[in-house]
Order: structure tokens, then sequence, then C-alpha cells
């Protein structure tokens, strides 16, 4: 019987806490400029969700990268023994 294969995806929760951060952050952003492209709005005015996304998006990509190390430190050291 051979051991479980490594999830190819690193599996961090510092990743999933920036991946969720990243998300819940910049997506209402993102939605609110496209409700206001698609209704015809051309230059919509989202302060707060502008604000949101700019207090999440540098924490959230530091915990990613956190996640992404860890993850690939975690895999080399435990791939040797």
């Amino acid at each position: 019987m051979s051991p479980p294969a490594s999830p190819r995806f690193p599996n961090s929760p510092w990743l999933r806490l920036g991946l969720a951060g990243l998300v819940l952050g910049t997506g209402p952003l993102l939605v609110a400029v496209a409700i206001g492209r698609l209704m015809g709005d051309s230059n919509p005015n989202p302060v707060g969700f502008g604000i949101l996304a700019m207090l999440t998006f540098w924490p959230s990509i530091i915990l990613i990268l956190i996640g992404v190390v860890t993850s690939l430190v975690g895999k080399i050291c435990f791939s040797r023994s």
C-alpha cells in the first residue's frame, strides 16, 4: 500500500486566511465596479469598498506569501525524511 499523495495545492492555514482576506476585501469593490458598468455608470464611486480593499490587500498578500513559504519549507523538510 502506497502512502497518500501530497496535495498539489499548498495546504497552509496562512494561505487560506490570506486568500479569504483577498477575496472578501477586494471582491466587493470588483462587484460594485462591475455592477456600475453593467448599469451604464461609467464612473462608479464605491468609496467604502475602496477603503476596505486598500486596508486588506497588502496584509492578504503577505499572508499568502507566508503560507506559500511555510508550505514549501514543510514539503522540503518532510520529503527528506
